[in-house]
């Protein structure tokens, strides 16, 4: 299966490096580019791309506020696409506000080419580009600097004791393997509980399921 990706950023530069280089790889293919959020939302319903490369700092419409609109309930393409946003700095301010908008991850700019092709890969599998000793750490600073939310009640209740230590051990960035190990129970298993919790609490990704343990104190900031 080939992953298609469009890629987003306002310096042609960026766009052309990161095209060629995924362009280079079996099974991904770049299947536009676009200079700032306003045309990268217009192209991704058009394109319907598997993956988005989106920057987080454009001219008329931002990454965070074009994410917004790809992921909203109108988006009208035929599946919703995984964003994995672009940044120049780990502890960028606007990346948290990205996560909660739905995106599957951040990968820097500076990244080395093949932890790019990997992140593509990893958010198109479906799965978080969630590394804890980065994304954890951005999400754990902004979390204690944001109000928490009260919409965590009836969720919270929804979960059981057993989800409910698993998205404790989510919330440190531990793995399944870990949280297995943690837990003393299968890796498999806990797979199945965290498909429970995410179908539960609303969350797209592992990422999200991150952001929550945070918004209900269930994570708490080092």
């Amino acid at each position: 299966m080939t992953i298609s990706v469009l890629i987003v950023d306002d310096q042609a530069m960026v766009r052309a490096g990161f095209a060629a280089l995924l362009d280079a790889h079996d099974g991904i293919r770049v299947v536009g580019q676009a200079a700032d959020g306003a045309a990268a939302v217009n192209l991704s319903a058009r394109l319907d791309p598997d993956v988005i490369l989106m920057d987080v700092r454009m001219p008329q419409l931002d990454g965070i506020q074009a994410t917004q609109r790809i992921l909203g309930p109108t988006y009208p393409a035929a599946h919703v696409p995984r964003i994995l946003m672009l940044t120049t700095f780990d502890i960028d301010d606007y990346v948290y506000d990205a996560l909660q908008a739905g995106a599957s991850g951040f990968i820097l700019k500076d990244a080395l080419p093949e932890e790019l092709v990997h992140a593509v890969r990893v958010v198109a599998a479906g799965d978080a580009l969630l590394a804890p000793s980065v994304t954890r750490r951005m999400i754990a600073r902004f979390a204690a600097q944001k109000p928490r939310e009260a919409r965590t009640s009836a969720q919270l209740a929804d979960l059981t004791d057993r989800e409910r230590e698993v998205l404790v051990l989510i919330g440190a960035g531990r793995s399944n393997r870990e949280i297995g190990a943690s837990l003393f129970i299968a890796e498999q298993t806990v797979k199945t509980h965290v498909g429970k919790i995410l179908a539960k609490i609303g969350a797209r990704d592992r990422v999200q399921a991150v952001i929550f343990a945070y918004d209900t104190g269930l994570a708490e900031p080092a």
